[in-house]
């Protein structure tokens, strides 16, 4: 071998040597320490596509160490593959694991805040439903950041994946047998894993194989949503009070003025959870005193919602449809359908129907299906006074308004009303005090009212709870000074909930259970429903019946006939 001076003066640190020292050696350093940096990053990037849970209740620590069987396939199949064939099955498999990760973040979304995975068939619409919301909540450039900050997400993830899997794939072609020692290492480890049901977090194996379920159930769902159309539409149709005559209807109620309140967020949990339910029990428990010794009476049950955390429209077209409407493509369904609301047979059987809805602010094409004679929407409420947060108006206006519109107008017929109370929507913003009523006004004096128009500022959970439970207090309070303040003889109140609020409020598998109730001062009308088995009060106690939300239009309409 032919000596080298140059070789020989690197070796031995010579003058030579310093040229590793200089620009270009810096250079390849550099450049060597990037390389490995990206090779790290990718790896953590889809070890966490793969690894992530799509359930927020099992985000933790422990439910990132797993062993995913997709990725040991995967791998597997590129030491299998020549060069060209490897390179297609790694842009395949990043394309599909970004698309995955974004899924997973819906999912997670999702979960957090109305407990069940997103709906590749159906959810698309509740984007713009978000976009308002966060809006009406947080301001319109806060929404349009967030709208453009999930945008480069979904369009990122998948592309930064993708170079990803390609730049680890490369990686496991270079060092063939290291990698392929390493698989059967891992396949052996994943399956005495599955064989002895190995977690660190519960529930969750570390022989994973999530991504395939993951993938299963989403196309499970879709199937299920394209086959509900038929089967929906043919429940639309059966429907025992379709062709009651109208003087067959509600004849137990003639003459009363029925209102249906539906106080946003107002789950079972406000009155059993132990965090909230010594101050809303007291607040129920002192409106039940109250009312008493106006001679009013009341009874209470619950009901299972179809939503949970949100979705109030699904609530609310339930109850009065006697249909299970659980999504969007349903709910559509049903507003193109004749179907007959609880309205819809007051109005049949000689009531006025109207419908009051303080948080509506634009054009509401559900107001056609409902077919109320009068509609009072933000803009028609005038109101005069601060914006609290999501709530267009405090509930405490927005019950004086329908006083002033329409309780206390004493000629004509009697009217049934569909009342929507907001000021326990999310955020849960600080909520203004009971006033006297005869102060409400055009709503003006709100503006001086403690707590103010706050924003939804940054907030800690256990804030954000306490604020949940001051709202539903407020509302209730509110129910039942109006009661107790404008009632009458020829007055039945009902009042329930639309659904529980968000996991933040109830943790995670939380019921969908509602608290609903019946005020009166016409003891008959409770004995209509004596049979119900529904209990004493404004708030059910945990033996207290539960019926889903849409059971409730026909043993309504049952129990107040001939």
């Amino acid at each position: 071998m032919r000596d080298d001076p140059a070789a020989g003066e690197n070796l031995g640190g010579t003058p030579g040597g310093a040229a590793d020292d200089g620009p270009g050696a810096a250079g390849r350093t550099k450049h060597s320490v990037r390389s490995r940096l990206a090779t790290v990053l990718a790896a953590l990037l889809v070890l966490l596509a793969l690894t992530a849970p799509y359930d927020f209740g099992r985000l933790t620590p422990g439910a990132f160490v797993r062993i995913p069987l997709e990725a040991l396939l995967v791998v597997a199949l590129l030491l299998a593959l020549p060069p060209r064939g490897s390179r297609l099955v790694a842009t395949l498999a990043g394309v599909a694991l970004g698309l995955l990760g974004v899924l997973k973040l819906l999912d997670l979304a999702f979960s957090a805040s109305l407990s069940r995975a997103f709906d590749l068939v159906l959810d698309w619409a509740l984007l713009d439903e978000a976009f308002g919301f966060v809006s009406e909540s947080f301001g319109r450039p806060g929404a349009v950041g967030a709208a453009v900050g999930l945008a480069l997400v979904a369009v990122a993830l998948p592309v930064l994946v993708t170079l990803s899997v390609l730049r680890l794939s490369r990686l496991v072609v270079r060092h063939h047998t290291g990698t392929t020692r390493v698989v059967a290492a891992m396949v052996v480890v994943w399956v005495a894993c599955a064989a002895f049901g190995v977690q660190v977090a519960p529930g969750v194996p570390v022989a994973d194989t999530s991504a395939t379920t993951l993938a299963n159930g989403h196309g499970f769902q879709v199937r299920l949503r394209l086959n509900d159309r038929k089967t929906f539409s043919a429940a639309i149709g059966a429907d025992a009070f379709r062709d009651t005559p109208g003087d067959q209807l509600l004849t137990a109620l003639r003459g009363k003025d029925v209102v249906v309140a539906f106080v946003e967020s107002y789950g079972r949990d406000a009155v059993e959870d132990p965090e909230f339910a010594p101050q809303v029990g007291a607040v129920l428990d002192d409106g039940t005193s109250r009312l008493r010794s106006a001679g009013f009476a009341a009874q209470s049950g619950f009901l299972t919602s179809p939503t949970f955390g949100g979705g109030s429209w699904l609530a609310h077209a339930t109850l009065l449809s006697g249909l299970w409407i659980d999504n969007d493509q349903r709910h559509r369904t049903l507003l193109a359908s004749d179907r007959m609301t609880l309205g819809g047979a007051f109005r049949r059987a000689d009531w006025q129907t109207v419908g009051v809805m303080p948080a509506v602010t634009r054009a509401w094409p559900e107001g056609a299906f409902y077919g109320y004679d009068r509609f009072y929407d933000a803009n028609t409420l005038a109101y005069r006074g601060p914006k609290f947060s999501f709530g267009t108006m405090p509930d405490q206006y927005t019950l004086s308004s329908w006083q002033r519109l329409e309780q206390a107008k004493q000629d004509g017929p009697a009217v049934m009303a569909e009342i929507a109370l907001v000021s326990s929507h999310s955020p849960w913003t600080p909520v203004p005090r009971l006033i006297d009523w005869t102060d409400v006004g055009d709503g003006a004096i709100f503006r001086d009212a403690a707590g103010g128009a706050k924003g939804a500022t940054r907030r800690s959970t256990t804030r954000i709870r306490a604020d949940y439970r001051r709202s539903i207090e407020y509302t209730l309070s509110t129910l039942i000074s109006y009661v107790e303040t404008y009632g009458d003889d020829d007055l039945v109140f009902v009042f329930l909930g639309d659904h529980q609020p968000a996991p933040v409020i109830t943790g995670q598998n939380a019921s969908h259970d509602v608290p609903i109730t019946i005020i009166t001062r016409d003891r008959a009308v409770l004995d209509r429903i004596s049979g119900w088995g529904w209990q004493d009060g404004l708030k059910p106690g945990p033996q207290a019946p539960v019926w889903r939300m849409d059971a409730f239009r026909d043993r309504f309409l049952t129990a107040f006939g001939p």
